[in-house]
């Protein structure tokens, strides 16, 4: 997990839609990949999602179990910390909302870590994740997911810098207090909001 690994970070266009691009970014048509470490492939016979901590009675899905929950079509706007943002992506996926109908979150819960196959972690405020904010995605632009971009499952979480936006996403943890992830712990903000340009640790 030590060393940072790029595709590129996208070609630069004039966008038309400055009001929706935060400020330091610029719009792409690309999807860079930027992966921190070897990219996981996750066999789908071998592939669970799981809701544990702070909640009274943890739950697990397998792949088959959690395409049968309910989906949703989603279009956002996503932003990357290496400065390029894309426009209208399009995802299906389980929101987050759907997926907490399933347990029961203890009244200390205000803090979540997404966790990955390949180690990766975040952290994330539980309001950041509720009420239509963020999303498991599974398909992008009508086709199951890529590896290379987080798949077969990845956390989106569009109102963050994308970093938050966990890959191969294996589960979230519930906590009471915020705690650092990988990025987090090499001097990563906390929070990560693109629209106050919150990069790194010395910005929030």
């Amino acid at each position: 997990m030590a060393s940072f690994f790029n595709k590129g970070f996208g070609r630069k266009r004039e966008s038309i839609s400055s009001e929706r691009i935060p400020p330091g970014q610029y719009e792409t048509y690309d999807f860079p990949v930027l992966t921190a470490g070897p990219t996981p492939r996750i066999p789908l016979t071998t592939w669970s999602f799981a809701l544990e901590g702070l909640v009274e009675t943890p739950i697990q899905w397998s792949w088959e179990q959690f395409n049968a929950l309910p989906k949703q079509s989603f279009t956002n706007d996503i932003h990357c910390v290496t400065k390029w943002s894309k426009l209208d992506t399009h995802w299906e996926g389980v929101s987050i909302e759907t997926l907490l109908e399933h347990v029961d979150l203890k009244p200390e819960a205000r803090y979540v870590m997404a966790y990955s196959y390949g180690d990766y972690t975040t952290n994330i405020p539980l309001e950041d994740l509720r009420l239509g904010k963020a999303f498991i995605g599974i398909n992008f632009d009508g086709k199951p997911l890529t590896p290379e971009h987080g798949g077969p499952a990845r956390l989106v979480v569009p109102h963050l810098y994308f970093w938050k936006s966990a890959k191969w996403i294996k589960g979230l943890r519930f906590m009471e207090s915020d705690k650092p992830g990988f990025w987090e712990r090499g001097g990563y903000s906390m929070y990560g909001d693109p629209w106050k340009e919150q990069r790194y640790r010395t910005d929030d």
